[in-house]
């Protein structure tokens, strides 16, 4: 085989390994199980899926402690979210979206296909009760990538023990999710700002 021959043959073979992986059309991550698809059990548990890399608003006044080991609702650790509302950033509100991939505002392929699950449930608390927040969320990231669906409830008024929060997707369409989980709040309702503890937040048949 002489040289010319040589580099068809490499162009052929480069152009055939490439050919199925440019046909492929970007599908969601992974499919849910049966039963229930966490965001958060516990820190670091190998069940959690997405990230909560979607800081917005006043992201500036945001700290986020998904260790904290003080009076979880279940398991070892909840999530502790404290917003000084300060204004950091001038927007009077603040928020943060659970990604996939993190950082993931529609741009990027990802996402999980949860067609099978019925309903996000989560537990809440406040440090000391009567903490506003506008807007607990699934889905609504748009874009080229985004989710195929939203669903929210909201306002809610937290209170200081923990409290079991549902979230209806019943009726929604599941099957391509890149924003599992958000919540919202503004500075307006909370002048002093707060503290939110989280935890248990999963998708359930």
């Amino acid at each position: 085989m002489n040289n010319q021959q040589k580099t068809c043959a490499a162009v052929g073979l480069t152009l055939a390994l490439a050919l199925p992986l440019l046909a492929a059309k970007p599908k969601p991550a992974a499919s849910a199980a049966k039963g229930t698809f966490y965001i958060y059990a516990d820190k670091g548990a190998r069940v959690n899926h997405f990230a909560p890399s979607g800081w917005m608003g006043d992201y500036g006044d945001i700290k986020l402690n998904d260790g904290e080991t003080e009076n979880p609702a279940d398991g070892k650790t909840c999530i502790k979210v404290s917003y000084a509302a300060k204004g950091a950033q001038g927007a009077n509100w603040a928020g943060i979206f659970w990604q996939q991939p993190p950082n993931n505002w529609g741009d990027k392929p990802g996402g999980y296909d949860l067609s099978n699950m019925k309903r996000l449930t989560f537990w809440a608390r406040g440090a000391e009760g009567g903490e506003k927040i506008a807007e607990f969320k699934v889905g609504g990231i748009t874009g080229e990538h985004g989710d195929s669906d939203s669903q929210s409830i909201g306002p809610v008024v937290l209170t200081k023990d923990w409290k079991k929060y549902t979230i209806d997707l019943a009726d929604k369409n599941l099957s391509h999710i890149v924003g599992g989980f958000c919540w919202s709040a503004s500075r307006d309702d909370n002048p002093n700002g707060f503290t939110l503890y989280l935890d248990e937040i999963r998708f359930e048949q």
